[in-house]
């Protein structure tokens, strides 16, 4: 019988009160599906974005206690996305599936992901929350929006609610890794590069432990870069904008030639366009500094420690 692997991607930032809990149940669903399906084997990649707390030291205790357990080191934080890129880029498995620490991503559901990617229907299986339950109704409004305007002014659509806990196939992680630019926004990837995915329906999961880093602004700065990586639709806001001003242009031109007495709307006027213009300009400076950003070619994330090189300093 051939053997498969499933490699567990675990993006991690000062998560050591809820490490324990996750590798309790991750190797209880493992035990599971190895005696469900004989020929799985499981590697463990957990991803330390730079933590500041216990988590490498935890993580380098399970990795010299159980070979399936590997671990990658960043030298400092690096954010979630090179957390998940560096994850699928060090993965060995047939299959990969990425998901967060603190349980809010359900390691039960790893088996019924398997199930539909295995079938060969599906070439990923990913979850979809339908219920915000627990989170603050502005932050919920707020996510609710972001997918409906990204939905309408791109071409790529991302589903509302898809959350980065997948199980995907190896060809479609290959693909994914293809997508070389510095700027990444997975949800998008994972939309972009197409392939049969099946969504499963969850309900918002509150944290097993520990204290999340996501707050409202990261978010919102999230969902703008969300925006400018698969939509050029905000460059075309400039173009709007000064057709709308050439128009009250005119009419204001107009009023204070019958009126005479236009000195307070033209001062309006002057301070309404300057502000759109800093509006525009800085709308394009925002892809410009993708673009800059793009074209140094600096690497997604530094590597500072892995359990291979631990090993051999011994």
């Amino acid at each position: 019988m051939e053997k498969e692997l499933i490699s567990v991607i675990v993006p991690c930032y000062n998560e050591e009160e809820v490490l324990p809990l996750f590798r309790e149940e991750i190797l209880r669903v493992s035990e599971e599906m190895t005696k469900a399906h004989p020929q799985l084997e499981f590697e463990f990649l957990f991803i330390n974005d730079g933590s500041r707390d216990k988590t490498l030291e935890i993580l380098r205790g399970y990795a010299e206690e159980d070979s399936r357990f590997r671990y990658v080191s960043f030298s400092r934080n690096f954010g979630k996305e090179a957390g998940m890129l560096a994850g699928l880029e060090n993965s060995r498995g047939d299959y990969a599936v990425i998901l967060d620490a603190d349980l809010q991503h359900p390691p039960k559901l790893i088996p019924q992901m398997y199930e539909y990617v295995s079938s060969g229907e599906y070439d990923c299986a990913a979850t979809r929350r339908v219920s915000r339950k627990g989170e603050p109704k502005l932050l919920s409004f707020f996510a609710r929006s972001f997918y409906k305007v990204i939905n309408k002014i791109s071409q790529t659509q991302i589903v509302d609610g898809a959350q980065d806990f997948r199980f995907m196939t190896r060809q479609m992680v290959n693909a994914i890794l293809d997508m070389r630019e510095y700027n990444r926004f997975s949800k998008g990837i994972f939309s972009w590069v197409g392939f049969r995915t099946k969504y499963i329906e969850v309900e918002n999961t509150e944290r097993a432990a520990g204290t999340t880093t996501w707050n409202f602004w990261k978010l919102l700065m999230y969902s703008f870069e969300g925006i400018m990586a698969f939509s050029t639709a905000p460059l075309a806001i400039s173009v709007v904008f000064s057709l709308l001003l050439f128009i009250a242009a005119l009419v204001l031109m107009i009023f204070a030639i019958v009126k005479l007495s236009g000195t307070l709307a033209i001062i309006c006027l002057i301070c309404f366009v300057g502000g759109l213009q800093l509006l525009c300009t800085g709308i394009m400076g925002q892809y410009l500094a993708k673009t800059y950003m793009e074209v140094k070619g600096r690497p997604k994330y530094l590597i500072g420690e892995t359990e291979e090189t631990k090993r051999k300093e011994r």
